[in-house]
């Protein structure tokens, strides 16, 4: 079905009533996704700085940004052109991307084309591209994304263009014709050019009344994705991004970055949230971004930052925050190959941030170039990132400081569109500039994901480096966690993090193989401890070493089996790993492994016992 065709069915349906709206009852319940288990599809809040799920355990969420579709025009700021294309989308993303976690791009200047008028069309079509995911176990949560603050600030003539601000708000204050005047990227435009300048500070001082309308259409689309969904699919909604990379265009005299944050970007998060309570999403938070350029790692860009005077966030707002390696992307700033240990301190930052603000952190973008001048650094910069995500202690270093590891943190990499180097966008409205390469904005291409000839979703990067194992969800607190993956750049294998001599039954176990290694201490809670196996783990061909058990080819999950595999929820093939206790505040570890064959109880029994004396001599 068309895109046309499908908005206007949906339009039919909210006029006959057979779509729930605003007063009216919410849906029915929907059936158990395949795969579930008693411990799965509760609702995730935030509790002593981490994401909990309803059995207390701790939560990683990762996946990606579902996508960059919805910044084009061509399926009319949907990020898809039909429901069919959003379950191919969330079925790979399960099966090959690994993600179990999307942040789902929505479009203001869709939402409310007219000022004061929200198109229930537009959100009867968002909602059940967003059941989707939900319907494979994928969780989501939604952004209202902006970039250059609006398409419409931009002429058919334009170099660059933007997306979020619905046209009306664009004509209320008759800016001026925009020029970047010399730039080489289209982030310049946040800083030089002049009509993306005034139009992001009329925005913050609320000119015309336009964050008002913003914040009232915030409003009527969660209360409608919220009445649209059951109760099980809108427990696996995460919480809502309020609006993407705040920057303030320009400073008020005297005013600074940090005090723009206190006195503007700060009181429209408190605003966005008592609109979320008024929704009916009391119980889960706002994950809230800082002034983009808070952690910018060119020095020239970076701005104080970081929600310093907010005080303790808590559990109702997460700290929500990108990185990009804007030295590598620049081709000059930095020559070669990110290396082990590249972002440790970058997302330290991150890890303190959200720490000293009393709540959970999110990475909700980050990425690299998958074409063009600095692609070739890809390989390396994504695995550095991924790995900057799994431990605060580079490779070299890990096995004897890795108490230092800090919280794994969560993630979503930008980005996960299937229609990369296939879209049909009229730039700017602009017959004559058809974009069909790359993700067709603003000569990006970073997305993981595309269509081969037969409609078929492929991945473009490594899937060593995309489809990872990692901590889903921990039984207690964890501790530690390293994963090897063995990704690749071109024809090299990456081992940033290799097992040490003085473990040599580890190392022989382990071999050439990928691995990962998980210390956690458990909590008072039956469910599982759960790390997502890739699909180059297969299980007749995994190892576990753990003091819960030892094994190779761990068997279906059971209660009473410590060590175990099951599907994940969702029915897309993809697995998990459970690992079950019987006990509270004890020591445990686990590691994981796919680089043995057939290994000798002896092996496994000496790598047991080289863990134990590892784990003891460093926690």
């Amino acid at each position: 079905m068309s895109n046309i065709r499908a908005r206007l069915l949906a339009a039919l349906v909210v006029l006959c009533g057979c779509v729930t709206v605003a007063g009216t009852t919410p849906a029915p319940a929907a059936p158990a996704l395949p795969g579930s288990l008693p411990f799965d599809g509760t609702a995730l809040t935030v509790s002593n700085g981490r994401f909990v799920d309803g059995d207390g355990r701790e939560v990683v969420l990762r996946g990606y940004n579902v996508s960059g579709e919805t910044k084009l025009e061509e399926n009319s700021g949907l990020p898809f052109a039909s429901v069919a294309d959003a379950r191919k989308s969330a079925t790979a993303l399960r099966a090959l991307g690994g993600g179990n976690s999307v942040r789902f791009l929505l479009s203001w200047a869709h939402a409310e084309p007219v000022r004061g008028q929200v198109d229930t069309a537009y959100l009867a079509a968002v909602t059940a591209q967003l059941k989707a995911f939900l319907d494979v176990g994928i969780r989501v949560y939604p952004d209202f994304h902006q970039d250059l603050y609006a398409r419409s600030l931009f002429n058919s003539g334009s170099w660059y263009t933007g997306d979020g601000a619905p046209a009306w708000a664009v004509q209320l204050g008759n800016y001026p014709q925009e020029s970047c005047g010399i730039c080489l990227f289209w982030g310049q435009n946040i800083t030089q050019n002049g009509a993306v300048t005034a139009a992001q500070h009329d925005f913050w001082h609320n000119a015309y009344g336009v964050q008002d309308n913003f914040l009232a259409t915030a409003q009527q689309t969660m209360t409608y994705i919220r009445q649209n969904l059951s109760a099980e699919q809108f427990a696996g909604v995460i919480g809502f991004d309020p609006y993407n990379e705040p920057h303030a265009g320009t400073y008020d005299s005297g005013q600074t970055s940090r005090t723009w944050e206190r006195d503007l970007l700060w009181p429209f998060y408190e605003k966005f949230r008592a609109r979320m309570d008024a929704a009916g999403w009391q119980a889960k938070p706002a994950l809230v971004e800082p002034n983009l350029f808070w952690n910018a790692n060119i020095s020239a860009q970076k701005q104080e930052g970081g929600l310093l005077d907010a005080g303790t966030l808590g559990s109702r707002y997460v700290f929500n925050t990108h990185f990009y390696d804007q030295k590598a992307i620049s081709g000059i700033l930095m020559w070669g190959n990110a290396s082990d240990g590249q972002y440790a301190s970058d997302f330290a930052a991150i890890r303190d941030r959200a720490a000293a603000a009393g709540t959970a952190s999110i990475v909700s973008e980050f990425g690299h170039p998958l074409s063009g001048t600095v692609s070739g650094k890809a390989p390396t910069v994504l695995k550095a990132m991924y790995q900057a995500l799994d431990s605060g202690v580079p490779g070299a270093s890990w096995w004897t400081k890795p108490a230092d590891s800090g919280p794994v943190l969560s993630g979503s990499q930008w980005q996960w569109d299937i229609y990369n180097g296939r879209h049909q966008e009229l730039m700017n409205g602009n017959a004559d500039k058809v974009l069909t390469s790359g993700d067709a904005w603003n000569d990006e291409d970073l997305s993981a994901v595309k269509l081969d000839d037969s409609g078929t979703p492929t991945l473009r990067q490594d899937a060593r480096l995309v489809d990872r194992v990692y901590p889903s969800a921990t039984a207690g607190t964890t501790l530690a966690f390293t994963y090897e993956d063995r990704s690749r750049d071109g024809s090299t294998t990456l081992t940033w993090n290799p097992v040490p001599s003085t473990l040599p039954n580890v190392a022989q176990l382990v071999g050439s193989g990928q691995y990962s290694l998980l210390v956690w201490r458990s909590g008072s809670g039956s469910a599982p401890t759960e790390l997502h196996l890739p699909a180059s783990f297969p299980t007749a061909a995994t190892t576990v070493v753990s003091d819960l058990g030892t094994v190779h080819g761990p068997p279906a999950y059971t209660p009473s089996t410590p060590v175990a595999v099951a599907a994940e929820t969702g029915g897309t093939g993809s697995r998990r790993l459970l690992l079950t206790d019987s006990d509270s505040g004890t020591l445990h570890y686990a590691l994981v492994t796919n680089g043995a064959t057939a290994p000798s109880a002896n092996l496994l029994s000496g790598a047991r016992a080289e863990l134990t004396g590892w784990l003891g001599a460093h926690f």
